[in-house]
């Protein structure tokens, strides 16, 4: 069944044009993921299908009797409503049903009466598993106050109570607009694998690479004012994006020989032409416009020239930290160390944000110590966004701070530096307000790579980046050669730029673990299994004739032994094939021999993780 149908969109903003005569359709079962640099228009085009925006010409049809939930990036809510209106503000009798019930039963005095009545319509549309899905969404997102007010909530609880409202409609189709911004990684999780159980069809704009991966089973690529369609997930979108831009440097340079010859041609006639060397002069100025629309490629050796970080780097010292009751800190110490790669990860609220702002000196301990040394040079991103005094031009931000951005080898002018992230040379001059979200976030970024740090503190710097920007951030923190400390929840980003985990997990406990976030992710699931209450000994024995549980042989305990170290190679090799497979750059027949690598990587690991599990409980029976 088709739900949507988008024909020939258009839409320009200002000059800018973002989109022009695209179509195409979402149908019932279709899980699609649209990937786009910022500013080039993914927003404006799900608010034209939404309804929000009118494009500039083309029609967005939908199916009869379709219903569709979205979640806005930005939602706009009344501050006067609670939570419970917010969420069960709709047409449909269910959600309007489970309302009543809400308000009912979570009153301060009991109405009996009416309680009985929702309760026996409840009965009777059958209801209550629609409501104990409900009850799980909100728990999930620790949504557990519906009768608090709008008005109250942070910016980031507002962003889950808006995704919980658009997954607890009984909708056909999902359009979600960055939905894991504001999300702990759990969340995270816990949404990728909701989203994956329900039969709906979902379009979706995320940065999340695993996000992607793992739930979308088409991506769409807007590029060049088009749409590139792709019928897999991210994975197979990049091994068929090489090959497509494969093709097309091939087609370009076919181009430029022509162009060349028609140039050498067009030299040579006078200026009076009959119509045939007219209508040649024509495919001349459209093949040059082909040619001159080709896009550089990345700069080689992209390392920009750090200040020196002496011995002395960061000492934290029996740090204690609480706000009222809630205890964010209890006796971190940790040294930091020269080359220090470390990802903070644990839920929201935890205190993950207020390590870094102690660190900065923007809150004090409770108590504690913390010597910093001299020559530690900080750059600190904050989720707040850039302070920016006044409206200045883009390039004008940029060159206060430099003049000239020195590499290691040679420099690069702050024309380059933008254009290298992504910043076309045709925006360089325009206002700071005239940017989109991802682009203020993204020129933040800049200014605070730009001021030459030796130790990098960085607090969820994916959020609302496109991919290309992402994949540019994490080049240049490969070649970074200071301190690098970063909280995020983007699980791809943890994998390849952090060696060392520091993981809240509440009442001031920091769990210190080396490694990158999938390794830590896999032990924290071997321990959860292994936690997993058994079988009562003495029931089982009644239940069973009495026998001596077999013995844990030689082969068996080597096999034990080897499992883990066997999973972390292949955990390496994984991580390995994804960073050549994100990086697009690679042969075409490259590009399907590591995509089918991958794939059974992951089921490998999958198999072999299930076998140390079953091991380690035989191991336990033997005890």
């Amino acid at each position: 069944m088709n739900y949507l149908a988008i024909e020939n969109l258009t839409k320009s903003f200002g000059e800018k044009l973002l989109f022009e005569n695209i179509s195409f359709g979402i149908e019932s079962g279709q899980k699609i993921g649209l990937i786009a640099k910022n500013g080039a228009g993914k927003s404006s085009l799900i608010k034209i299908i939404t309804g929000e925006e009118d494009a500039d010409s083309g029609n967005v049809t939908r199916g009869n009797n379709v219903k569709i939930s979205y979640l806005p990036q930005n939602p706009e809510m009344n501050d006067s409503q609670t939570i419970l209106d917010y969420l069960f503000d709709s047409d449909n009798e269910l959600i309007r049903l489970i309302r009543d019930y809400e308000d009912v039963s979570t009153a301060n005095f009991e109405d009996r009466k009416k309680l009985d009545e929702v309760v026996s319509r409840m009965d009777e549309l059958q209801a209550w598993n629609f409501e104990a899905g409900i009850k799980e969404i909100l728990s999930r997102f620790n949504i557990t106050n519906l009768h608090q007010q709008i008005v109250e909530l942070s910016g980031g609880t507002r962003k889950k109570v808006a995704l919980a409202k658009a997954l607890v409609e009984n909708v056909d189709l999902i359009i979600l607009d960055e939905p894991t911004n504001h999300l702990d990684v759990n969340m995270i999780e816990w949404l990728e694998n909701y989203l994956s159980r329900q039969n709906l069809s979902l379009f979706v704009v995320t940065h999340d690479r695993y996000f992607l991966d793992t739930i979308c089973n088409e991506i769409y690529e807007l590029e060049n004012q088009t749409i590139y369609k792709y019928k897999g997930n991210y994975s197979y979108f990049l091994e068929k994006k090489a090959e497509r831009l494969a093709n097309d440097q091939v087609n370009l340079e076919k181009a430029q020989s022509l162009f060349y010859r028609e140039l050498e041609w067009m030299r040579r006639q006078p200026q009076a032409r009959a119509t045939k060397a007219k209508a040649r002069e024509d495919s001349f100025y459209q093949l040059q416009e082909k040619v001159s629309a080709r896009q550089d490629g990345p700069l080689k050796d992209f390392d920009i020239q750090m200040q020196r970080l002496g011995g002395k780097i960061l000492e934290l010292n029996n740090v204690h930290k609480s706000f009222g009751s809630q205890k964010i800190l209890d006796d971190f110490t940790y040294t930091f160390k020269r080359g220090d790669r470390i990802g903070v990860i644990g839920k929201n609220g935890t205190g993950k944000s207020t390590l870094l702002r102690i660190i900065m000196g923007e809150v004090k301990s409770d108590r504690g110590k913390m010597v910093t040394g001299k020559t530690v040079e900080f750059g600190y991103f904050q989720q707040e966004g850039l302070p920016i005094k006044g409206d200045k031009r883009i390039i004008e931000i940029i060159k206060e701070i430099a003049e000239e951005v020195e590499m290691k080898k040679g420099s690069m002018s702050p024309a380059q530096f933008l254009t290298y992230f992504n910043f076309n040379p045709n925006v360089h001059y325009n206002y700071f307000s005239k940017l989109s979200g991802g682009e203020k976030r993204k020129l933040y970024l800049l200014t605070t790579l730009l001021k030459n740090p030796n130790f990098l503190i960085l607090d969820e710097p994916t959020n609302d980046l496109d991919i290309e920007t992402l994949n540019k951030l994490e080049e240049f923190l490969h070649n970074f050669g200071g301190c690098l400390m970063v909280v995020s929840h983007d699980r791809y980003f943890m994998d390849h730029m952090v060696d060392h985990i520091f993981a809240f997990e509440g009442d001031g406990k920091i769990k210190d673990y080396y490694g990158n976030y999938s390794e830590y992710h896999r032990i924290m699931k071997i321990q959860e299994q292994a936690k997993k209450p058994k079988l009562n000994k003495e029931k089982a024995a009644q239940e069973k004739p009495k026998s001596k549980p077999a013995k844990f042989s030689y082969k068996q305990q080597k096999e034990f032994e080897g499992l883990e170290a066997e999973l972390e190679i292949l955990e390496k090799e994984k991580s390995d094939i994804l960073g050549k497979l994100n990086k697009g750059s690679g042969a075409p027949e490259e590009f399907q021999s590591w995509s089918a690598r991958y794939a059974e990587l992951i089921e490998m690991i999958d198999n072999e993780t299930d076998r140390w599990i079953e091991m380690s409980e035989l191991m336990d029976e033997n005890d």
